[in-house]
C-alpha cells in the first residue's frame, strides 16, 4: 500500500507493510517536520514578491520535504525597496502564522510593507516593524489570509506591561494620523493622545486619584446628529446633568439623567433661564464666609426678592412684585463722602449722594460730570478752626434767583446745603441753613 501524505504539512503516512528497513527515515523526516511546526525561522526578502512554501506540491517517499513555510513564526528581514508580496503555497494549504515585519529600507523611499496572501482572495499588509496572527484558509485558487485578530474577542482581560518602570501603550496606525492609549509611568498617568509617544499630544489625562484633565483646547460633546448631548453626575440618591436639549436649542442643567426634564438653569441664543415654571422658590445665592445673601423669586408672593440669609423671603431688603412696584424693608442710605478739602474741587455724584466737606482754605466746587438727573441729598460745609473759608460755585450750581451762597465764617461753623440736579449740568442748591454748631 503506497504512502499518503496531510493535506497541510506533506507528513508522510506510510502504508502498511511499506518501507520494510527505511522507514526510520521517513518517520525523521516526519519528525523534522514537526519540529519546524513549534519553531521559529528568519526569512530573507529581496524584491516585490516571495513564495513561502508550506508543502512541496507533490511530495514523494524519501524526499526530505521541509519548508520555510512549515514554521509557526516567521521574522521577514532583507533591504527593500518596495512593498514585497508574499504568498502562501500552495494554495489548498490551510494553516496559521505569525509575522514579523523586519525588514529595513533599501535607501529609498521606505520603511516598506509586507503583503501577505494566498489566492485571490483577500490579503494582509503588514507594515514595517509590526507583526501580525494570520490565517490561511486554503480556499484553492480564491484562498484569502485573515487577521486573527482584527475582532479580538477577550472574555476577562488583557494586561499590557510587566510591572518595569517603563510606557506601555497601545497604538492605533491610521493612514494620516495616529493615536495612542498609554501609561505615562513617569507621571503614574492613562493618557489618550494622537501620535504614538506616549505623552506626547495628550487629550484626556487621567491621574492616580481618578482626576480626569483634558489638556486639549477644546472638547466637543456629539457629532452634530438631530440627538441630546450631556453630562450625567450619577450621584448616590440624585442625579444631575448639563447637556444639550437638540429639539429646543438650549443648553440645560438640571436634575436626573434625562435632558429638558427639571430644568434648573437654561441657556438660549440671548437669555439664561432660572427655573422650569414650577410652583417653586427659584434663587442665586452667595455663600459668603459670615454672611450669605439671595436673590430669587418668592413664588408664593410672586415677588422678586433680594436678601440676607439662603431662604427666599426672609430677611428681605427690598422686593420687586408684579406690578414693578419696589419696597424697602428698611431705609435707603445714600453713600456719604467725609472729607478736608481745599483750593479747586470736583464732587463725585455718581459715588456719593451726600457730602460731608471740612474747608481747610478757600475752596471752589467746579463742575461736575457725574451727577444724575432726579439725584438730591445734602452738602454740610464745615469750617477749621481757624474759620473765614470762602466758597466758589462753577456754573453749573444754581442759587435762588442766582444770588449765590452765603455761608458761616465762624472757626467750626456748620452749615447745611441741600441740593437736586434739575438737569445735566444743573444742580439746584437751596438756601444754605446756618450755624448748626
Amino acid at each position: 500500500m503506497a504512502s499518503t501524505y496531510t493535506t497541510n504539512f506533506g507528513i508522510e503516512k506510510i502504508g502498511s507493510g511499506d518501507q520494510s528497513g527505511s522507514w526510520g527515515t521517513t518517520t525523521n523526516f516526519n519528525l523534522d517536520i514537526l519540529d519546524r511546526v513549534a519553531s521559529f525561522k528568519a526569512v530573507a526578502l529581496t524584491g516585490t514578491t516571495h513564495t513561502l512554501t508550506v508543502r512541496e506540491a507533490a511530495p514523494d517517499s524519501g524526499t526530505e520535504n521541509l519548508q520555510d513555510g512549515m514554521f509557526r513564526v516567521i521574522k521577514f528581514t532583507g533591504a527593500l525597496g518596495a512593498n514585497n508580496t508574499v504568498t502562501v503555497a500552495p494554495n489548498t494549504t490551510t494553516a496559521y502564522f505569525i509575522f514579523v515585519n523586519s525588514t529595513t529600507d533599501s535607501g529609498s523611499s521606505g520603511p516598506y510593507s509586507v503583503v501577505i496572501k494566498q489566492g485571490s482572495g483577500a490579503e494582509i499588509t503588514i507594515p514595517n516593524g509590526h507583526s501580525s496572527v494570520v490565517f490561511c484558509d486554503g480556499a484553492g485558487s480564491g484562498a484569502a489570509v485573515t487577521d486573527a485578530f482584527a475582532k479580538l474577542y477577550v472574555s476577562d482581560a488583557i494586561q499590557i506591561g510587566s510591572g518595569a518602570a517603563e510606557d506601555t501603550k497601545i497604538v492605533f496606525d491610521g493612514n494620516a494620523q495616529d493615536f495612542y492609549v498609554g501609561l505615562d509611568d513617569s507621571a503614574d498617568d492613562l493618557i489618550i493622545g494622537s501620535g504614538s509617544a506616549v505623552g506626547t499630544n495628550p487629550a484626556i489625562a487621567v491621574d492616580e486619584n481618578q482626576l480626569v484633565t483634558f489638556p486639549a483646547a477644546a472638547v466637543t460633546i456629539g457629532d452634530g446628529t438631530e440627538e441630546d448631548t450631556k453630562l450625567v453626575y450619577d450621584g448616590n440618591a440624585k442625579d444631575f446633568y448639563v447637556g444639550l436639549d437638540d429639539s429646543a436649542d438650549k443648553l440645560v442643567m438640571g436634575v436626573g439623567s434625562a435632558v429638558g426634564t427639571n430644568p434648573i438653569i437654561t441657556l438660549d441664543d440671548d437669555s439664561v433661564v432660572i427655573g422650569d415654571g414650577a410652583a417653586v422658590d427659584t434663587k442665586l445665592e452667595f455663600d459668603g464666609n459670615a454672611q450669605n445673601f439671595y436673590m430669587g423669586i418668592d413664588d408664593s408672593a410672586d415677588d422678586f426678592v433680594f436678601g440676607q440669609g439662603s431662604t427666599v423671603g426672609s430677611n428681605v431688603a427690598f422686593a420687586i412684585d408684579e406690578n414693578q412696584v419696589t419696597q424697602f424693608s428698611h431705609a435707603a442710605v445714600g453713600s456719604t463722602q467725609t472729607a478736608s478739602i481745599s483750593g479747586n474741587n470736583t464732587l463725585d455724584f455718581q459715588t456719593y449722594q451726600n457730602f460731608v466737606l471740612t474747608f481747610t482754605g478757600n475752596v471752589t466746587l467746579d463742575n461736575p460730570t457725574t451727577e444724575a438727573v432726579g439725584q438730591s441729598g445734602f452738602i454740610f460745609v464745615i469750617q477749621d478752626g481757624t474759620g473765614s473759608r470762602t466758597l466758589a460755585l462753577g456754573t453749573d450750581y444754581e442759587t435762588i434767583g442766582g444770588a449765590g451762597l452765603t455761608i458761616s465764617t465762624t472757626a467750626a461753623a456748620v452749615d447745611l446745603i441741600p441740593y437736586v440736579v434739575k438737569a445735566s449740568g444743573s444742580i439746584q442748591l437751596g438756601t444754605a441753613q446756618l450755624a448748626f454748631a
